[in-house]
């Protein structure tokens, strides 16, 4: 970790409230005014969208399973060393990979495409990382070691599934068949990969349902967020104000002593009351650093 040039990962995968999250940490930056180096955990994979669909046939006709959840289709190492990077000097590179037309024309290019590695912004506050492997450990390779402040997103995995299933038949138009083989392909890398990650986060937000997603094969829409309930875990933090979190939060309750549950409706303002404080900390560690290399 690094007082300097610190590291803010948002890890987990789809259905948790990613762009909840997203919003509310952009929120807290325009606020505490920092300025924040991005990168996206899609960038990280190895292969174009058609290179990506070779490998999954190359890998069934083997017998074996390819998924995006995994080391054969991501690069841990470069993503730990871009972390790295960061961590020692403030600097790095990212590129961006376009998912939809809208987000490929700008830069002449088709979906499912990276554009070309350039520097991340200069004079950065912090680095920002949003994606699936914030937290990743494989091996030698151990991307959470550098973060500071690491955040988990982790709906529970029925609402995962409902999720993908709707996204990719409604927006990618993918085959109902073709997206539940690509969730069975996945699930070792899943329970390898994804999973592990979430004892290592500082918190985690955990979006539960309060409607029956007991099929998630059979479900025609996404459970919305005031149809859930927001479970908050706290991993060896101090100094966590809970009764004041209570007390802002209507309709929140402690279920154990280190997890705080709200209404699904609540999850943007539950994280901007528990993160602020926590990237202020880290601005005035930040502060504190640089003013001790100047006095000397």
């Amino acid at each position: 970790m690094s007082a300097k040039y610190p590291i803010i990962a948002v890890t987990g995968s789809s259905g948790a409230g990613t762009s909840t999250t997203t919003k509310a940490l952009r929120h807290i930056f325009r606020n505490l005014d920092i300025k924040a180096a991005c990168i996206e955990g899609d960038s990280y994979h190895r292969f174009t969208r058609p290179e990506m669909e070779v490998q999954i046939r190359k890998a069934s006709e083997q017998g074996k399973h390819i998924s995006y959840f995994g080391q054969e289709a991501n690069d841990f190492a470069l993503l730990a060393e871009t972390f790295k990077s960061y961590h020692e000097t403030g600097q790095g590179q990212f590129r961006r990979y376009l998912h939809t037309f809208d987000q490929a024309v700008p830069y002449n290019q088709m979906p499912g495409t990276f554009t070309p590695w350039q520097p991340l912004p200069a004079e950065t506050d912090l680095l920002y990382y949003e994606g699936l492997h914030g937290g990743v450990v494989n091996g030698e390779t151990n991307a959470a070691h550098f973060v500071d402040l690491l955040i988990g997103l982790v709906p529970i995995v029925n609402l995962e599934w409902i999720q993908k299933i709707i996204r990719d038949t409604s927006d990618r138009g993918h085959s109902r068949e073709a997206v539940m083989s690509s969730i069975i392909r996945s699930m070792d890398d899943y329970f390898s990969f994804i999973t592990p990650q979430f004892s290592r986060t500082h918190i985690n937000f955990q979006r539960v349902p309060t409607v029956d997603t007991s099929n998630p094969f059979s479900a025609k829409d996404i459970p919305t967020l005031d149809e859930s309930f927001v479970v908050i875990r706290f991993r060896d933090m101090k100094n966590v104000d809970f009764p004041y979190l209570l007390q802002m939060i209507d309709g929140s309750f402690m279920s154990r002593v280190n997890t705080l549950v709200v209404p699904g409706g609540k999850m943007g303002f539950a994280m901007e009351l528990i993160l602020t404080p926590l990237i202020q900390r880290l601005m005035t560690k930040k502060r504190k650093a640089w003013n001790d290399v100047y006095s000397e």
